[in-house]
């Protein structure tokens, strides 16, 4: 994932009441990062990647994995995301990567028109030791459209703008028809050979 959009565009765009501290250019945001996210009306950094502790599964035993995304086939059924909320992360684009280990290709993808993406996303706050409240997300993914099917078999949900109060505050009901793929012919996929991905 990646973005070098400034967050104060971002704030205008979402009409965020808030905004925080300017990180500058992010070319390459991996898991366990800190990512912008939007809810409830204001932007913050949230870490990418819920550590479930105290979650469980439907067997009752408990989620060992740090959970970077959610099935959105499975999002609002599976107890492990039990009492979790819903968030936007704001990214310009995101990497995927075909091959053989060590001869990997990565791909760029972003938005046809160059619009910033709004991934559909869930949340929650981990209290970490020593009393430290961490705020954390993982964003949720569908089928692939047409395109993005040539190289990953899933992709994030990615809402229209007009669809993020929706996804926010709409019932159960409401969110799970957002949870689609975007329309095929609207990301564009090109090489990303130019990317240092260890200065990233």
């Amino acid at each position: 994932m990646f973005l070098t959009a400034p967050v104060s565009t971002v704030a205008e765009l979402l009409g965020a009441t808030q905004s925080p501290e300017e990180p500058g250019p992010r070319f390459n945001i991996a898991p366990g990062q800190e990512v912008l996210t939007f809810q409830n009306g204001s932007l913050a950094g949230m870490r990418w990647g819920m550590i479930p502790v105290g979650r469980v599964n439907a067997r009752g035993r408990p989620v060992m994995e740090t959970i970077i995304n959610a099935r959105s086939e499975t999002v609002f059924d599976k107890s492990a995301f039990d009492g979790v909320g819903r968030a936007v992360v704001v990214a310009d684009g995101w990497y995927e990567w075909t091959g053989r280990t060590r001869r990997k290709q990565p791909w760029r993808l972003t938005a046809l028109d160059g619009s910033l993406l709004f991934f559909a996303a869930i949340t929650d706050v981990w209290e970490a030791p020593g009393g430290v409240s961490v705020k954390q997300v993982a964003t949720v993914t569908c089928e692939p459209n047409a395109e993005v099917k040539e190289i990953h078999h899933r992709m994030g949900v990615l809402l229209k703008p007009e669809d993020i109060p929706l996804w926010l505050s709409g019932s159960e009901e409401e969110a799970r028809e957002l949870l689609v793929p975007l329309p095929d012919g609207t990301i564009r996929i090109e090489k990303a050979d130019d990317i240092d991905w260890a200065g990233a």
